[in-house]
């Protein structure tokens, strides 16, 4: 008797040890807000279900992400998946396994591609595509034609700054004064990007202990330069009749997306992750949020502002590479003191 009880006792153990030895377990490391992580959750969840022998791990960074990134590839620690955007993915191309045969060209907008490419080669699967696009206070600017021009952009901003509001942002950034440069050229978009600070938009100063974007909502701008990211919060906090249009010239592309670590042990099982991850419906679920602009072309259609869309076709890739960030200070230190 007692010989059977030990034996109905152990087997369930043995059972649940052989059933978790062979459960992979893969690492996935991200920023996002809260809503970002709740998708993700969401998707991570539906994957185990499907996938019983696989376990994600989920490592959420929100603040200092590259900083932390950075330190677990010197300490070999690096997460099997790795989100990335284009800005940071050349520093670590070295690092990061080649995804070329694994995305669809056909399925994805070609500047996704090419922001999340280096040396000819694509280290992640694209998520989305991000362009600068402006925001506008149809209280303050009336409603704007979005087929205007720079010139009519110059007018609009200089009969929307009054003793009230000012006509535009600005931040004090090489990477922000972006779509000035390639629609201007560098020289002159830069002397007229600095010319509208103090005149046409706010210093520092100004701005003070808020934000622009809370600016914007507080109706203190007419017109707000930013992208995707700021929709929700903007559609579901504003008091007043918005409108979202392209910027009138060129912006620069950029893109986020699912990278693997070239040291991973589970790479097979990661790729079958990123490719889920990357899927229509996965996609889908992300584009409804309202968070990003898909860089999958199949799911374009739950965009509804179609400037997003629009801004696509006049970007142009950022011509980022390892010392991206080091250009950058040296460019903001230089310009803008």
């Amino acid at each position: 008797m007692l010989k059977r009880l030990l034996i109905l006792f152990i087997i369930p153990f043995i059972l649940c040890a052989c059933s978790h030895s062979n459960v992979e377990e893969i690492s996935f490391s991200s920023w996002g807000s809260v809503t970002e992580t709740q998708i993700l959750s969401k998707l991570i969840t539906d994957y185990e279900k499907q996938n019983p022998d696989i376990k994600i791990n989920f490592i959420h960074i929100p603040q200092n992400y590259f900083q932390k990134i950075h330190l677990l590839f010197a300490s070999n620690t690096a997460p099997d998946i790795i989100f990335i955007n284009n800005l940071y993915l050349p520093l670590y191309s070295n690092k990061l396994e080649d995804l070329s045969a694994y995305a669809n060209e056909s399925f994805f907008y070609p500047q996704a591609l090419k922001a999340l490419s280096y040396n000819g080669k694509l280290f992640a699967i694209p998520r989305d595509i991000s362009n600068f696009v402006i925001y506008y206070n149809k209280d303050i600017t009336g409603e704007i034609n979005p087929n205007w021009n720079f010139d009519d952009f110059k007018k609009i901003i200089e009969k929307s700054t009054n003793s009230k509001h000012y006509g535009i942002s600005y931040e004090r950034d090489i990477y922000w004064a972006s779509p000035y440069t390639l629609t201007l050229g560098f020289d002159e978009g830069i002397k007229y990007y600095k010319g509208i600070e103090g005149k046409f938009a706010p210093t520092p100063a100004q701005v003070g202990s808020s934000t622009l974007a809370q600016m914007f909502l507080d109706g203190k701008l007419g017109l707000y330069l930013s992208g995707r990211w700021m929709y929700p919060k903007i559609s579901e906090t504003s008091k007043f009749p918005f409108g979202v249009v392209t910027f009138p010239g060129t912006v620069s592309a950029d893109a986020s997306g699912w990278a693997i670590s070239k040291n991973s042990k589970h790479k097979d099982a990661s790729i079958k992750f990123v490719k889920y991850l990357s899927s229509k419906e996965s996609i889908d679920y992300f584009t409804k949020s309202g968070l990003i602009v898909p860089a999958r072309i199949d799911c374009s259609e739950g965009i509804k502002e179609k400037a997003f869309l629009e801004a696509i076709k006049k970007s142009v890739p950022n011509n980022v590479d390892k010392n991206f960030s080091k250009k950058r200070d040296e460019l903001n230190k230089k310009l803008f003191n």
